[in-house]
């Protein structure tokens, strides 16, 4: 019986082949990563983890745990630490940013806390209230233009020569 008529459904090209056509432009569900969304109208008081992305447009109140994503929307807020492997803010954070890979503060963003990232973008008007820290890469202390932290200047790329590594903090504007 098909979905919308009382018959029975028919095969179509694709049924026939055996062979669903692939949708490029729909992500994979298949893994135990998913989107979990806090809605404009939600205020969760609590820490919150998750595996795939988290998507806040409401507030919490508590820390948020991502082993992929954290996405403030404009308008979000999180009071409490975030710990991801990238976060792109457009809310407000009241706490410590902690990113494996990179940090994206749109010129939205308010952010109350430090930071500790190996990549770090940040849209004229983005505001950091708080330190910010390049982690450093296999062991090899971080750099920002070819200067590391002691202010000694390296040559052109990291100590371990990787031109890709130079230039970790863009500031757009």
């Amino acid at each position: 019986m098909g979905i919308f008529s009382p018959g029975p459904a028919k095969p179509g090209p694709a049924a026939a082949s055996g062979a669903t056509p692939p949708n490029p432009r729909r992500r994979s569900t298949d893994g135990p990563a998913g989107l979990s969304i806090v809605a404009k109208d939600l205020t969760i008081a609590g820490d919150l983890q998750a595996a795939g992305i988290i998507r806040v447009e409401g507030r919490i109140i508590g820390s948020v745990h991502s082993a992929d994503q954290v996405l403030v929307s404009d308008g979000g807020v999180i009071e409490g630490d975030v710990v991801a492997r990238e976060a792109v803010i457009a809310g407000r954070v009241h706490g410590s940013i902690q990113a494996g890979e990179r940090v994206e503060l749109q010129a939205s963003a308010v952010v109350h806390g430090d930071i500790v990232t190996r990549r770090l973008l940040v849209q004229e008007g983005g505001t950091v209230n708080g330190a910010v820290r390049m982690d450093s890469v296999n062991g090899q202390q971080s750099t920002v233009n070819g200067k590391s932290h002691n202010g000694a200047t390296q040559s052109a790329g990291t100590a371990n020569g990787n031109p890709a590594e130079r230039e970790r903090l863009t500031i757009v504007g």
